[in-house]
């Protein structure tokens, strides 16, 4: 399975780009930075998810409450994009946004204390 988290850091700073393994081991501290909102040197999950709700909004340029593969081309291929769509209607919903980048959180917190390093 591939990793969409760190996903709306690529939207927010494009000049960035993050790979899974990356995302896994460890948070860059540029991406760190943007997402740790009260400067405690943790990524909380409040704070990811708020920023992901975020980058959603960012992300859907149509204001239609979900993602079409256009809207994203740039950032997810056909494939992930395919397998964001829970559903299979040609759309990610928010939902479907937000289930998949907080297992992808979820993940990613090794510990399970809630935070990413």
């Amino acid at each position: 399975m591939y990793k969409i988290a760190l996903i709306a850091t690529l939207v927010l700073c494009p000049a960035s780009l993050v790979t899974a393994q990356e995302q896994t081991n460890s948070i860059h501290q540029g991406h760190k930075d943007k997402l740790d909102s009260n400067s405690n040197g943790a990524v909380e999950r409040s704070e990811y998810q708020a920023f992901m709700t975020t980058a959603f909004t960012n992300l859907d340029k149509s204001k239609d409450g979900s993602l079409q593969s256009v809207e994203v081309s740039q950032i997810l291929t056909a494939e992930q994009f395919s397998q964001s769509d829970v559903d299979h209607n040609g759309v990610v919903s928010q939902s479907e946004f937000m289930k998949r980048v907080m297992a992808d959180f979820a993940a990613a917190d090794r510990s399970g204390d809630g935070n990413l390093q």
